[in-house]
């Protein structure tokens, strides 16, 4: 009978190891069903920025004689609005505002953590499939095994996701490194070939499909949350018989 009873549930330090794993990663995740929301949010206004002073500069006629007055804010080159919402402002004498130095800055560290994150986490679910394997061999888990493999799944495309997202990152400021942002430098670009509205538009799309994705990886660990509740059930109940 002890032999029998072996083979259909896992011995009990395999279960105090699954109990551990699912309370921990559960809360683990409900962080990561939440952090990338706010990112994706916070990307979401650096494109706007981005669009905003792209629409200005697409249609502005550059002011040949600017103000004299250090610090003066360029009537031609800020946006309406724009400064008040997001800081950016554009002063005469001056070189790329520190708000947009900002910008670039919080942008490619955002891309160092996912991509640092997003690895990781590819290793991680690499070794969780193989341990799910080994939980076929305990049929009071067999009805249990789709629902630890979907979040072994969901995890490893979230990971995969924050990689791409990271990628996308560092491209739109390969793309916003093509710019000087420095008034004078802006001002013979606007009135010449104009390149500068380019690539801020292609930099915004690209922040904009990060966001998009960073959404779609909190949806993704989102959805593991249930599952997580249903697994730790299960191996509770089996702990206390």
């Amino acid at each position: 009978m002890a032999e029998d009873e072996t083979q259909i549930s896992p011995p009990e330090s395999l279960l105090r190891l699954i109990e551990n794993l699912a309370r921990f990663h559960r809360e683990h995740e409900e962080y990561y069903s939440q952090a990338p929301l706010r990112q994706a949010g916070d990307l979401q206004a650096r494109s706007r920025a981005l669009k905003a002073l792209a629409d200005r500069w697409s249609v502005i006629d550059v002011n040949e004689q600017p103000s004299t007055i250090a610090f003066a804010g360029t009537e031609d080159l800020n946006a309406p609005g724009l400064t008040a919402e997001s800081g950016i402002l554009f002063m005469e004498g001056e070189g790329e505002p520190a708000e947009v130095q900002r910008l670039r800055r919080e942008v490619a560290l955002l891309a160092d953590d996912l991509e640092q994150t997003g690895v990781w986490l590819t290793g991680a679910m690499a070794r969780a499939w193989e341990m799910a394997g080994g939980l076929a061999a305990y049929p009071a888990l067999a009805d249990l095994l789709g629902e630890r493999h979907r979040i072994i799944a969901n995890d490893w495309q979230s990971a995969g996701l924050q990689v791409l997202v990271a990628r996308l990152l560092r491209r739109a400021l390969d793309l916003l490194a093509r710019v000087d942002f420095a008034p004078a430098a802006l001002r013979a670009d606007l009135g010449g070939v104009r390149t500068a509205p380019s690539y801020l538009y292609a930099a915004s799309e690209l922040l904009d499909r990060a966001a998009d994705l960073m959404t779609e990886s909190a949806t993704l660990v989102h959805d593991n949350e249930r599952r997580w509740r249903v697994f730790r059930a299960r191996v509770r109940a089996l702990q206390s018989t």
